[in-house]
Parts: C-alpha cells; sequence; structure tokens
C-alpha cells in the first residue's frame, strides 16, 4: 500500500467521521430544537391561558364596577325622587283647608293634655289664630296658653310649664314616622 493509498483510506475515514460528527449533531441540534418547540409551546399556552384568566377577571371587575354604578346612579334617583314626595306630602298637608289644621290642633291637643296637663302650645304662623280661638273657645285646654310661633309645617309641640317635658306633634313628626314604616312599601310601588 503506497503512501497514496494510505491518504486516500485517512481522509476517507475522516470524511466518514466528519459525516458520522455532522449527522449526530443535526439529530441532536433537531432534538434540542423540537425540546425548545415543545416547551415553547407550552409557555405560550400557559402565557394565553394566563392572559384569557386575567382578560375575564378585569372584565368582570369591570362589568361588576360598572354594574355598582348604575345601581348607585339607580338609588340616588330613586332617593331624589322619594324626597321630593315627602316634600310634596308636607307642602299639601300644609295647602289643606283651615278646618282640617283647627282638627288636628284640637286632636293633638286633646293627645298631648294626657301626658302634659297644664302646658303652652306652639304652633307656626299661619296656624297661630286657629290656635288662640281653640284656647279661648274651648274650656277643656284653658290649662294651655299659647306660646312662641315655630317654623314648623303644621301640628302643634306642646311643653310643660317648667319645660322639663316636650311632645312633639308636629305634622313633620308624624309624617316621619309613617315615611320610615312605609318606605319600602312605597319605594316597592314606586319602583318595583
Amino acid at each position: 500500500m503506497g503512501l497514496e493509498a494510505v491518504l486516500a483510506d485517512i481522509r476517507e475515514k475522516g470524511q466518514q467521521e466528519v459525516q458520522r460528527i455532522r449527522s449526530e449533531s443535526q439529530q441532536e441540534t433537531s432534538r434540542v430544537l423540537t425540546a425548545a418547540q415543545e416547551r415553547a409551546g407550552k409557555i405560550k399556552q400557559a402565557a394565553n391561558e394566563e392572559a384569557e384568566r386575567q382578560s375575564g377577571y378585569i372584565l368582570s371587575q369591570e362589568s361588576s364596577a360598572a354594574n355598582l354604578l348604575v345601581k348607585r346612579e339607580i338609588l340616588n334617583t330613586q332617593k331624589e325622587l322619594l324626597d321630593q314626595v315627602y316634600k310634596k306630602a308636607l307642602v299639601s298637608i300644609g295647602e289643606l283647608p283651615e278646618g282640617f289644621h283647627q282638627d288636628s290642633i284640637v286632636r293633638l291637643l286633646t293627645d298631648a293634655k294626657k301626658q302634659i296637663p297644664e302646658g303652652i302650645a306652639h304652633v307656626n304662623q299661619r296656624d297661630r289664630k286657629i290656635l288662640d280661638r281653640i284656647l279661648a273657645e274651648k274650656p277643656e285646654f284653658r290649662t294651655f296658653s299659647a306660646g312662641r310661633d315655630l317654623d314648623i309645617d303644621g301640628g302643634v309641640i306642646v311643653e310643660s310649664r317648667d319645660g322639663t317635658l316636650q311632645l312633639d306633634y308636629s305634622y313633620r313628626t308624624f309624617l316621619d314616622m309613617i315615611w320610615e314604616s312605609g318606605l319600602k312599601d312605597a319605594s316597592d310601588l314606586l319602583f318595583g
């Protein structure tokens, strides 16, 4: 075997070795790339799932906040309407005829007399003449005297002569009691 043949044999074996190394290298590269692609796919899928979950959470939060805001606006509007009804009720009671106010003051003084036999009766300016007439004409109320005019919508406030006891029989007090007890029913009736 000549030197040429040995060199050719060494070259051939070297090329075969290079081919084998290249082939193994390509296989390893392919295996690493496939594993990396699988891992990247799993990471991408997990990221997409997390993004969907976060997106759903944010949408849910925003939807809840919007619903709460709408509900608050509805409740505020309903409260404003109920406040208007309350004020209109007071105005309407005040606009009732003088006979109504006179009958009311007589009934309220009768009830007050059970707790305060002698006292001072206070009314608003509109009802001053009615009170004076009742106290002058009805003997059962001679133990009462007329007090100062108060800023009330109607009715009477009676206090004992020594000032230790006071009964608030003003229209607003009665309306407040009715309002508190009937507010839910009124709200259900008006707003379903």
